[in-house]
Parts: structure tokens; sequence; C-alpha cells
């Protein structure tokens, strides 16, 4: 009974073996098949490589040289003409005398100066010459009356340091002839061609005689 037994599976082994040796045949033979018709329909073709012996060449010429481009005409020369320059009128402009007083400045009425005290070392001569202010109240009751005032010229012929040395009527017009005299302007005393301080006087009458 055990002699069967090993019969039978001998032969159903041999059997299998048998199947599995041909369906590996069958795969082989189909996929080979396939790559051929792959390959004939790409047209791709393995072997050498034919070289024709005839080479192609072909000649490069150069093109021909083009001609110069033709010479511009010569620039005309420009000729300027000379434009004659304007003459201009100088201004005359007269310069006036300083030895003269200008004399400006507000109020209803400016009071004649008297010429101031003249020290033995030269004239004292106005420059500008300022107008004071005339009261208020002494114009309305017609005072009139005169200020004597000392000062000093500095260099550049301004006055400095003004005061009231005698009035008449006192202390009516003292603030406004000091207010005048401090704009005035003198011409300054030189020593040895440098402009020195000096002292002086002037007197300013208030009067309602040309107002």
């Amino acid at each position: 009974m055990s002699g069967l037994r090993l019969s039978f599976s001998a032969i159903l082994a041999l059997g299998v073996t048998f199947g599995l040796f041909l369906a590996m045949y069958q795969l082989i033979s189909s996929g080979s098949d396939r790559r051929l018709e792959l390959d004939a329909i790409a047209g791709i073709h393995f072997g050498p490589i034919e070289i024709p012996d005839e080479v192609e060449t072909r000649s490069r010429r150069k093109p021909p040289r083009l001609p110069p481009p033709p010479k511009p005409p010569p620039v005309p020369k420009l000729q300027l003409s000379r434009m004659p320059e304007p003459v201009q009128d100088m201004l005359r402009i007269e310069i006036p005398d300083l030895e003269v007083p200008l004399v400006s400045g507000e109020g209803m009425y400016i009071g004649n100066y008297r010429q101031a005290d003249q020290p033995a070392e030269g004239e004292i001569i106005p420059v500008v010459v300022i107008r004071p202010m005339y009261p208020r109240d002494a114009a309305m009751s017609g005072i009139e009356g005169w200020v004597k005032v000392e000062f000093t010229i500095t260099e550049a012929g301004t006055v400095k340091d003004a005061r009231v040395i005698e009035s008449d009527p006192p202390r009516v017009f003292n603030r406004e002839a000091i207010r005048a005299i401090l704009k005035w302007k003198f011409k300054p005393r030189v020593v040895e061609g440098v402009a020195v301080e000096r002292q002086a006087t002037q007197v300013i009458d208030f009067s309602l005689d040309n107002s």
C-alpha cells in the first residue's frame, strides 16, 4: 500500500514539473515575438553604420564690397555781422556841497537855528539838520522861545551827551530841542588826518512867525 502511494506521488510531481516548464517556455517565446514586433514598428536597426565615401563640400564666397558713401558737401561758413555796441549815456549826478546843511524831519515848524559857537580850532559845520517838533501846548498858547544846547560831536560826526544849558522860557522847548539835536550830524574835527571828538553848543529858536 505504501509503495503505491510513492509511485503516485512521483508521477504527480513529474506532471507538475513538466507543466511548469511548459508554461515558462510559452512565456519566453511570446515575449521575444512581441519585442520583434516593437522593433519593426519603431524602425530601430542595430548594426554597423554605413558612411558614404563622397563628401559634399560647400564653397563660401565673400559678398561683394559695397561702394563708399559719397562725401557730404562742405559746411558753408557763416558770416557773423558785428552788432554795434550800445552806448549808454552816463547819468550826471551832482554831489551836494557838504558845507550846506541838509534840513529834514517832522514838525509843524522848524525853529530857526543860530550859528554854533566857533572855538579857536575851527568852524562847527552842521551837515544834517532835523526839524524839532513844536510843542502843541506852546503853539496853541502862542509861546515862542529858544534853547541853547551843549553836546559832543563824535569822530563820525554824530551827536552825544546833549544837555540844555539855557532856555527861554525855561523847560518849554527843552525836550524837543534835545530830541532834534541828537539826530543832527556835523562835519567832524580832523587833527593831523585823524578825526577826533569836540565840544560844541547850538541855539535853536522856536518861532511862530513862519509857521
